[in-house]
């Protein structure tokens, strides 16, 4: 349902970038009658993008906000009932729009992969949030919807099958294909060269609890190393014969499910543990490929960093593809993910949930998870929790976006196993 007193169900703010664009097109697809507009910092350059969305774009108005200039972003923010954000890197431009949106109690989403950033939003604006009844809602992209969804749709199924709360869970990638635009590149170097050198992010980012809702509340389960390699009979039987790596985005994933938890009132349960992980096949040289993706996966966020700042800023520059570049439209369309979560529970039961997209994971998929995101804060509020503050997709909106997705072409079948 629309709420009639804004001018505008959602705006898409950077649809000149190249996630902005492709998100841009699937509301034009997509959009169930909803109020769009375009924002950006040009107002010639978002009427180009306009022009190429054909006619259900036609009159969605244009926008004109800037980062930097905080009285734009509030105003853009006081228009409308939820703003997507694609510009990042969020730790550097994303905070004001947080701050925007807060305050006017305007729902927000974006795509966000970059756990200080979540964290930081938390600390300055849950309890603003929280107040005005603004829903701000990071990671819906592919990082973190497959994963937060999925294990909320196992809870959903232990829930209705009154077999007791999830123990060990585990999501495994067992299939992927896309590419890297210049945004997400730019982002990461961002992410990699501001943490190298910070002791207290070091430790933020190794605790396994670091986006949690009440830290001191939390279970205490020893050990959970984001990343390892392990047999896939030893996550669930199904699996047995394969082996997996951990997988590279486990760091901030897991993050999200496990704060999604706390917020849902540790409703997957005391003992829930996640993990996730990459399938590397049954060959003979599958072991040693699942050590050395791991080590690999490992490294990268123990020396990138490190490397990063080494390199001079106008060399990478000239090496990185530029912001607003990404993948062909032939690598976007065939691309994919498949993944598996795998759960036990108290009572003894055992599930799995199958989740699948067409499209690139980045960016074609990411699109529609986004889009869809954004819909279900803006047309289906009555049937949203009556949560706020800074939340995740399955706190904010997990039993809209399990009826939404399926109809939007994602598969999402759960399966009892035992």
């Amino acid at each position: 349902m629309s709420d009639t007193s804004r001018e505008l169900d959602v705006i898409l703010y950077g649809v000149t970038g190249f996630a902005g664009k492709l998100t841009a097109q699937y509301l034009a697809r997509a959009g169930g009658g909803a109020r769009i507009g375009l924002a950006g910092r040009s107002a010639a350059r978002l009427r180009a993008v306009r022009d190429q969305l054909g006619a259900a774009a036609r009159d969605w108005p244009i926008v004109v906000a800037e980062a930097d200039q905080p009285a734009t972003l509030d105003a853009m923010a006081a228009r409308t009932r939820v703003v997507i954000t694609t510009v990042g890197p969020y730790t550097r431009y994303g905070m004001p729009l947080v701050a925007a949106c807060a305050a006017a109690g305007t729902d927000y989403v974006d795509l966000t992969g970059e756990t200080l950033f979540v964290r930081e939003s938390i600390d300055r604006y849950h309890e603003q949030a929280a107040a005005s009844q603004a829903r701000i809602v990071h990671g819906c992209g592919f990082d973190s919807i497959p994963s937060d969804i999925s294990v909320y749709a196992l809870y959903r199924a232990a829930h209705d099958d009154g077999t007791g709360e999830l123990l060990d869970t585990d999501l495994v990638v067992r299939g992927a294909s896309g590419g890297a635009s210049g945004g997400t590149l730019a982002s990461m170097v961002e992410f990699l060269g501001t943490t190298a050198g910070d002791p207290q992010a070091q430790r933020q980012l190794r605790d396994p609890h670091t986006l949690s809702s009440d830290r001191r509340a939390e279970p205490r389960l020893g050990s959970e190393p984001d990343l390892s390699w392990r047999r896939g009979g030893d996550i669930a039987a199904e699996l047995d014969g394969i082996w997996t790596a951990g997988f590279a985005m486990a760091p901030v994933n897991t993050r999200i499910v496990r704060r999604s938890n706390g917020l849902l009132g540790w409703a997957y349960g005391r003992r829930f543990r996640y993990a996730e992980h990459l399938s590397c096949g049954s060959s003979a040289a599958a072991p040693a490929l699942a050590g050395l993706a791991t080590g690999l996966s490992k490294a990268s966020f123990a020396v990138g960093g490190h490397l990063v700042r080494l390199v001079p800023p106008a060399l990478l520059e000239r090496i990185l593809p530029k912001p607003g570049t990404g993948p062909s439209q032939s690598r976007r369309e065939n691309g994919y993910y498949r993944i598996e979560t795998y759960t036990t529970t108290s009572g003894g039961a055992r599930y799995r949930v199958e989740m699948a997209q067409q499209g690139d994971p980045g960016y074609q998929a990411t699109s529609v998870l986004l889009g869809e995101s954004a819909l279900a804060l803006a047309l289906d509020r009555d049937a949203l929790p009556d949560r706020y503050g800074v939340l995740t997709p399955a706190a904010a909106m997990g039993d809209v976006l399990l009826a939404r997705l399926p109809a939007a072409g994602v598969t999402l079948e759960v399966t009892r196993l035992h």
